[in-house]
């Protein structure tokens, strides 16, 4: 039998968590110091663990695992305490600590070690609480199981990041890896290559390489493309796992920690799983956005979970309880980890560039999913960000595709909603993004010979140039502005808008096929987004103002009929192209994804052979 580490309890607060020592301790009844000089936490009074970070989902662990009995590991010092267990349900809002000690610690002037076994609870998580009367110094305190050498895997992980510009998170990144993942002296430390498909080609590939670290200069072939690279890297090492993260994102790195131990110990039943981390909100940092996610039958992406706000109790147990195995499951490729096997089994990425690239590996290779509390990454908000030509072009070429090859969802209930959300843009003159709709849905006709060519950057900077350009909206002139009105119930605040409105505003209010006697010169203000509605206050306006989510930048969108005509009758003789050969169109992808997916095919289109 042999004890094996399962996660590290994180004593020490980020640089950007500082104002959240919820997701790390509980201090309603005392008081706790991180001592960065001393290398130890110190606390008074009594103080929980049972956090976000800190606590062990035990069902996962046993679910995941063939472990049953776990431990707490504790190098502590200072005065006299007693360690207290704690069970979080969804009966114990508050999880107050058990009474009953589950060890006394006696008064040391230097640093002691002890292990304690952990009672077997049926509770999503448990933790544990120190209490003192006087000041105690945790030097490291971490969980472990116990199990028979024959249940430990032999893991290879590899991760794979691709950037592209983006120095100012990938370089401390790197460094965090170095510093934590391979300095450090747990199992993990022997087993781990991270490799950064440099995209920009702007890294210093022969600074920051090096034992464990590897900069793959590549040709600028998207996200898609870098990821393809990064699988290929962690196949010709012998990885058994890759972990792919985003290039933009903040990371701990006990979360790699995790995801290995996890990996090693995992049964049968898991082996082939994929392991997704949360996504948390940077601006916000106990915000999880996400962890895993599926596909609608209808064509839209939805999360599995809601926003869950992670530094309260409560929602550390719903995080825990909500079932991520769910049909049409796929994990976001912010931090998703898969068996190595997996992609032998059903190939590399289609070549897509950027968009759906995640979803659509995920629908082809249907896995079962994992999450566990703590594993995560910190990545900007995807709220209020739009940009027509990847939300536009890309998501509909690229979810065509898709829907093609995977037999994702339906193909029907999807052009349906691409026809709605098409006369919505129209109505709220967004030209530029109508025109990129139609651009994605005319290059998906194609055929799949359109996407074999790596141009996936030069279409998107031909694209780039139909989207709308926000500037503060005080640079778009007093005619403009003096009279706005920006209508807050549009940018998030609170909707205080009656049924009757709320029914107007669902009728159809097409401002183009009124007489020019009929609308109005007083511009009138709409949220900038895929697919935000024009409401009842815009109808019969020559002048939109689209205002991005802080209400501060806008783009001024002025009424062109000429346009509007050019782009139906183009909408019109696309549909028709549609239905006379859409069937052929998704048969030839259908037919042409194992070459598409193959290595022969990438390394082609990478210029690797």
């Amino acid at each position: 039998m042999v004890k094996h580490p399962l996660a590290n309890v994180l004593l020490a607060t980020t640089d950007f968590t500082r104002d959240y020592g919820g997701l790390y301790y509980r201090t309603d009844d005392g008081l706790a110091i991180y001592d960065e000089s001393a290398g130890h936490l110190a606390i008074r009074g009594l103080v929980s663990f049972a956090t976000y970070f800190n606590a062990l989902p035990v069902s996962k662990w046993c679910r995941y695992t063939k472990a049953d009995s776990f431990f707490l590991q504790l190098e502590i010092e200072g005065a006299a305490c007693e360690v207290l267990f704690v069970e979080m349900d969804e009966a114990a809002c508050e999880h107050r600590p058990s009474e009953t000690p589950l060890a006394f610690i006696v008064e040391s002037a230097s640093p002691v070690s002890i292990e304690i076994a952990l009672p077997k609870s049926n509770a999503p998580l448990v933790s544990f609480a120190i209490r003192s009367e006087g000041e105690v110094h945790i030097k490291a305190a971490r969980y472990a199981a116990c199990l028979s050498n024959s249940d430990v895997r032999s893991v290879r992980l590899a991760l794979c990041t691709t950037t592209f510009k983006k120095e100012e998170f990938i370089v401390p990144n790197i460094e965090a890896v170095k510093r934590e993942i391979l300095g450090c002296d747990e199992p993990i430390s022997k087993n781990f290559h991270m490799f950064v498909v440099d995209n920009g080609r702007t890294l210093d590939a022969e600074s920051l390489s090096g034992d464990g670290i590897t900069i793959v200069p590549n040709d600028n072939v998207g996200g898609a493309g870098g990821f393809a690279r990064g699988m290929i890297e962690s196949l010709d090492i012998g990885a058994t796992h890759v972990l792919l993260m985003d290039d933009d994102v903040r990371v701990s790195p006990e979360s790699f920690k995790r995801t290995f131990n996890l990996l090693s110990l995992v049964n049968d039943e898991y082996v082939d799983a994929f392991l997704n981390g949360a996504m948390l909100a940077l601006e916000r940092p106990n915000l999880q956005y996400e962890d895993v996610a599926y596909v609608r039958e209808d064509g839209i992406y939805d999360r599995v979970k809601p926003d869950l706000i992670v530094d309260q109790a409560s929602d550390v147990v719903k995080n825990e309880i909500i079932d991520v195995e769910v049909a049409n499951a796929y994990g976001a490729w912010w931090f998703c980890c898969m068996p190595t096997d997996v992609i032998r089994k059903h190939g590399l990425p289609l070549p897509v560039f950027v968009r759906c690239d995640d979803v659509e590996f995920g629908m082809r290779c249907k896995p079962r999913m994992m999450s566990m509390s703590g594993i995560c990454v910190w990545h900007a908000s995807f709220e209020g960000r739009f940009r027509a030509s990847i939300d536009c072009y890309q998501y509909v070429r690229n979810f065509l595709i898709m829907i093609a090859v995977d037999d994702a969802c339906s193909e029907r209930l999807f052009m349906m909603r691409f026809n709605r959300t098409f006369h919505i843009l129209l109505r709220a003159m967004d030209y530029g993004s109508v025109e990129l709709m139609l651009d994605g849905l005319e290059d998906y006709l194609r055929g799949p010979s359109f996407i074999e060519d790596p141009q996936g950057e030069k279409i998107l900077k031909r694209n780039a140039l139909k989207n709308e350009k926000l500037v503060p909206l005080e640079e778009l002139g007093p005619e403009i502005v003096q009279d706005l009105e920006i209508d807050r119930a549009l940018l998030g605040a609170e909707d205080t808008r009656g049924m009757f409105v709320k029914l107007l505003e669902a009728l159809p209010h097409d401002r183009h096929m009124l007489p020019d006697l009929f609308l109005r010169n007083k511009p009138a203000s709409m949220y900038y987004c895929r697919g935000a509605y024009p409401g009842w206050k815009t109808m019969a306006r020559k002048t939109l103002v689209a205002v991005d989510l802080s209400g501060e930048k806008g783009h001024v969108r002025q009424i062109d009929k000429g346009r509007y005509r050019e782009l139906m009758r183009r909408y019109r003789s696309i549909r028709e192209e549609m239905r006379e050969k859409g069937k052929d169109v998704a048969q030839s992808y259908k037919e042409a994804k194992p070459y598409l997916t193959s290595r022969g095919f990438w390394e082609k289109y990478l210029g690797i052979r």
